[in-house]
């Protein structure tokens, strides 16, 4: 995916908020939330996502240490889908 077409789906009613399915090309699907830290608009700009995965969500929540995240390149997502919250 572009990151036009990721901005697109994030912004605003995802980003740090709910989390979202993620399909890859070549490996299985991810949970987890897209949040927004200092280096936000420069990974973006390289379609580099930082994506805390649900089982540290809780976590992150609290301690806001970006340390939980993964970074993704999305280029290599095939698709966003909305994860209903059971929280």
């Amino acid at each position: 995916m572009t990151s036009e077409q990721i901005e697109k789906f994030l912004e605003p009613k995802h980003l740090d908020k709910h989390p979202v399915k993620i399909s890859f090309k070549t490996r299985n699907s991810l949970s987890g939330i897209f949040i927004h830290t200092n280096d936000y608009n420069d990974l973006k700009s390289k379609n580099f996502w930082r994506v805390v995965s649900e089982s540290n969500i809780k976590q992150w929540e609290k301690t806001k240490d970006f340390n939980l995240a993964r970074i993704f390149n999305g280029a290599e997502f095939t698709r966003l889908t909305e994860q209903s919250s059971n929280n």
